[in-house]
């Protein structure tokens, strides 16, 4: 096994030794909670499950972090603009939403959003707000060893002093010299502009309820804080893999490695980053109005049909969304289904499961080895695809079973068959549906055995009035249903 990735920090593509024989670890930066999730997170989720379904795959035992930030000045001036202007008085039915119920109610929106697309629940979960001693003790190692300090004006906010470690600025091969000031924090108490908070000290008019009490006054933490101390407490101070969109290289992750290096962590063997998402070549913007969320394109295609359109991009390239996508990823999705749904049906419902290994393409193996090259993967699977029907329609039942169980093993892994329904419930249905359909195919075939063509007619218009898609061959019909 040679597994090879993309590594943002060295800019090369270097081979996958995990740290830990036969276990893998990778945190990857999750929502800040102010809002519904855009098709951007959702992108990255997707990525970064389709990574750690591929290390599974691969034999490893993987645990996963997702982090969730539920405290952040983009969550309090949401909540403040909900809220109204006087935080500190007491609640009461009037008021809309504090800061840590507005948090909460969109952390719901995300979790819908990554079940309804298949992604599997990360190993750990961590909160911000639930990590506060852990963001004190890195905070008092990083002054301890030179390298952060308190604000010179009084204020509580504690910095990172950025020119005090040599290798701010490798992540994204930036000179120091050439960066704007950080503006998460009035500049008045820096060192330097471009110093970045650790710590922010409580100013008056913000909730009492969005201050914890620190060595340094009461206050909140910094963003790029949160995520060093959080992956640290549950992956060690050295791991496999730190992910998140592109988008956040600089300042966050550039800030993240710094600061927790500085403290003496190896932190992140490699850093894997994946690509935006745009609008015919455009940047999404809401002020222009070319955005299109996941909600919105869960009302015009199916979950399966939308996963596979977020997921069949290379991780690190732009994903281009145009108004005929959905339609393509649509049609790509029910040739794949369609010849599931026949070959089911000629070797039969009960030789059906997910095949081991060997069962796998070697072509779709090195192409996921490959810094998991997912296009030249779903290439192998089409090539599956068409090769099955070729067998299917040469009446070649061995080889129509070999491309089945190599087409399922590939959806499998690929995670799009994690969005269709619960197995049990599947099943179930499936089977009602299944009795239902095949005595309407009897009856249809006995009619036409007596060539009343206007009944056998009716029989088909009205499956495909429902949905069912008859096919005639050889055999006798066949049966499968019609895909978003």
């Amino acid at each position: 096994m040679t597994l090879r990735f993309y590594d943002t920090a060295s800019a090369e593509v270097r081979d996958f030794v995990p740290l830990e024989d036969g276990k893998a670890s990778v945190y990857y930066c999750g929502a800040t909670v102010q809002g519904m999730p855009h098709v951007g997170h959702v992108r990255s989720a997707i990525a970064f499950d389709q990574l750690t379904r591929w290390l599974e795959f691969r034999g490893l035992r993987v645990t996963v972090v997702r982090n969730v930030t539920d405290i952040d000045d983009k969550i309090l001036a949401k909540s403040q603009q909900s809220f109204g202007p006087d935080w500190d008085a007491e609640p009461t039915a009037k008021h809309a939403e504090e800061w840590w119920a507005l948090a909460y109610r969109y952390e719901q929106e995300f979790e819908k959003a990554y079940e309804s697309l298949g992604v599997q629940r990360p190993t750990y979960e961590p909160r911000a707000t639930g990590h506060i001693p852990e963001m004190h003790a890195l905070i008092q190692r990083l002054i301890d060893r030179g390298h952060a300090y308190p604000a010179l004006d009084d204020s509580g906010d504690v910095y990172f002093d950025v020119r005090s470690w040599s290798k701010y600025g490798s992540l994204t091969r930036q000179n120091i010299d050439d960066m704007q000031g950080a503006p998460d924090a009035d500049p008045r108490g820096k060192r330097d502009a471009r110093d970045f908070a650790l710590w922010k000290g409580y100013k008056e008019g913000e909730p009492v309820t969005a201050k914890w009490d620190s060595p340094w006054g009461a206050g909140r933490p910094g963003w790029h804080l949160e995520c060093s101390a959080m992956v640290t407490k549950y992956l060690g101070t050295r791991f496999d893999i730190h992910g998140g969109g592109l988008d956040l290289r600089f300042p966050h992750h550039e800030n993240e490695m710094a600061q927790s290096q500085a403290a003496g962590d190896e932190f992140a063997n490699f850093w894997m980053h994946n690509g935006m998402v745009t609008f015919e070549g455009e940047k999404m913007s809401k002020s222009i109005g070319n955005t299109v969320s996941p909600a919105e394109m869960l009302e015009l295609a199916s979950p399966r049909v939308v996963r596979y359109y977020l997921g069949q991009a290379h991780y690190r390239s732009i994903l281009d969304y145009r108004p005929t996508s959905l339609q393509e990823a649509a049609a790509a999705v029910e040739r794949i289904d369609g010849f599931i749904s026949k070959a089911t049906a000629k070797v039969g419902r009960d030789a059906v499961e997910i095949a081991p290994q060997c069962a796998m393409p070697a072509a779709f193996i090195a192409a996921m080895d490959d810094d998991l090259n997912v296009p030249q993967a779903l290439g192998v699977l089409h090539e599956t695809v068409r090769a099955g029907n070729t067998a299917l329609a040469s009446g070649d039942l061995e080889a129509t079973k070999a491309a089945l169980d190599s087409v399922m093993s590939m959806t499998e892994v690929l995670g799009l068959d994690s969005v269709t329904q619960p197995e049990a419930t599947r099943g179930r249905e499936h089977a009602a549906l299944e009795v239902l359909v095949e005595a309407q195919l009897q009856a249809r075939a006995a009619a036409r055995a007596n060539k009343d063509w206007a009944a056998s007619d009716a029989i088909r218009d009205t499956l495909a009035a429902a949905g069912v898609v008859v096919e005639d061959g050889a055999d006798g019909a066949t049966w499968s249903l019609k895909r978003d």
